[in-house]
């Protein structure tokens, strides 16, 4: 097999940094769910973006990264800014205020596969076949876990297509940023993007929430630093460290873990029961999860392909990998 071909086995720092990164992105949930209690959500969303955006940015002046150069560049920045950030996050916070955390954390752990759908509509890359199944395999132990969650009627759906909404938004996102911003640093691109978004959710916040008042009670506040701090800034700098490390299809397995660590954080922290059946399922996922960090890409094979998603592609025609992973 090629050197170029070959993909290793993630060493134990980058495992340590994946469970780091799962650990985080599947607090985000809860620590939401906790904030709008308290605050009107799209004002919650605002500044969580906004203090991220600060932190990051200075962090880029301070370490002189290079910041865009062109104005196509620009241009999908603001793009992004909007249909990454401000609008599907906006929709998040929106929805958890009627949709438990746990029951968000698993409709979003769908994009890995929304994602698959769109990439060959706009990329030419693949991944392998056992990936994209192993990943069918945990979403269908995800959806045992909820089955009964949102009920037919009220507020909690309008809430649950909300979030699917945000979810297509994103995977769409996705697959653009990967094609007009390779060139531009992880560290800038994310800290302008958060910015953008924390202007239009501060607009949005005017014109929807000018009437409702937000109580900075001690929960909030904590739930509000650990979003920014760990949940944004951290968060980001592990996921691309991980990024350089791991294939894009391994990283991705993040979205279908993150809502196991709802479900837990559900049980031991909302008092959520959980029954046989839904422990049945967190290890149907969990296998599933390891078989996706496991695969490997067979070269040469084009009979293989799923969705035509592969890291061939990726190789050969200087696609950048595409990222299928969740967060929130």
């Amino acid at each position: 097999m090629p050197a170029q071909h070959k993909i290793e086995s993630p060493q134990r720092l980058h495992l340590i940094g994946y469970a780091a990164l799962c650990l985080i992105w599947g607090s985000t949930w809860l620590a939401i769910r906790v904030v709008v209690r308290s605050v009107p959500p799209v004002e919650a969303a605002a500044i969580r973006f906004l203090l991220a955006a600060v932190l990051l940015l200075v962090i880029a002046l301070v370490q002189k990264r290079p910041w865009p150069q062109h104005h196509h560049e620009w241009d999908a920045l603001i793009v992004l800014g909007f249909t990454i950030m401000a609008v599907p996050y906006g929709l998040l916070f929106w929805a958890e205020q009627y949709v438990s955390s746990s029951m968000t954390a698993v409709l979003f752990s769908s994009m890995p596969l929304f994602v698959a759908l769109m990439t060959p509509l706009m990329s030419h890359a693949r991944v392998p076949r056992q990936a994209v199944f192993s990943m069918m395999v945990a979403f269908g132990g995800l959806l045992v876990l909820f089955y009964s969650g949102l009920g037919t009627a009220g507020r909690a759906l309008l809430g649950g297509i909300a979030i699917l909404v945000a979810v297509i938004l994103s995977a769409w996102s996705v697959i653009y940023a990967k094609r007009r911003l390779h060139g531009v640093d992880a560290v800038v691109s994310t800290g302008l993007q958060l910015a953008f978004g924390a202007i239009a959710l501060l607009w949005g916040t005017w014109a929807l929430e000018s009437r409702r008042h937000a109580n900075w009670n001690t929960s909030a506040i904590m739930a509000l630093v650990f979003l920014v701090v760990f949940g944004s800034c951290a968060a980001f700098v592990i996921y691309y460290w991980l990024l350089k490390r791991m294939q894009p299809y391994q990283l991705s397995s993040i979205s279908l873990i993150v809502p196991v660590i709802a479900l837990l954080e559900g049980a031991l922290l909302g008092h959520e029961a959980v029954g046989l059946t839904n422990l049945i399922a967190v290890f149907i996922i969990l296998g599933s999860v390891a078989t996706v960090l496991r695969a490997r890409t067979e070269p040469g094979r084009t009979g293989g392909r799923v969705l035509n998603i592969e890291n061939n592609d990726i190789e050969h025609n200087n696609i950048e990998p595409i990222d299928i992973g969740g967060r929130s």
